[in-house]
């Protein structure tokens, strides 16, 4: 037993060091789970949003809840920009400026976070402060990165 221990921890680290994209079976499905991921950000960032234009009334519960919702859907779509998944609504640029894009996924992240701390204050005029800034880095990204 004690020698596979080794083996057993070397074939772990060579598991977890596979590249995010071989998560995927197809570029197909890379391109749906950044999709899925992006969408349901996107759900939950309008319903704050609505709240901070004063479409619909506020509720401090629920700008939480969707501003939490919201920075954890954040993380997750990039593992799909890897090198072989091109295409979908990402420009060429994703995959060739990846510094930038990369820039751009880690302010959106950090605005996102922001987000929920705004939200969580409880007040109309700290979520429409921090909406404002977590929108710009959304269309920030979408004009450079994201085909229409």
């Amino acid at each position: 037993m004690i020698r596979l221990a080794p083996f057993a921890l070397a074939a772990a680290c060579a598991a977890i060091s596979l590249p995010a994209a071989a998560q995927f079976a197809k570029p197909e499905d890379a391109i749906k789970y950044r999709q899925s991921a992006l969408f349901v950000m996107g759900q939950h960032f309008s319903r704050v949003g609505a709240m901070a234009n004063g479409r619909i009334p506020y509720d401090a519960a629920a700008a939480s809840a969707n501003a939490e919702i919201v920075a954890e859907m954040a993380r997750l779509p990039w593992t799909a920009f890897g090198a072989g998944t091109e295409g979908g609504k990402g420009k060429p640029e994703v995959w060739k400026e990846t510094a930038k894009f990369k820039e751009h996924q880690d302010k959106m992240v950090a605005e996102t976070g922001k987000l929920v701390v705004a939200a969580k204050a409880g007040t109309i005029d700290a979520l429409k402060a921090q909406f404002g800034a977590t929108a710009s880095s959304c269309k920030a990204c979408h004009d450079s990165f994201r085909n229409q």
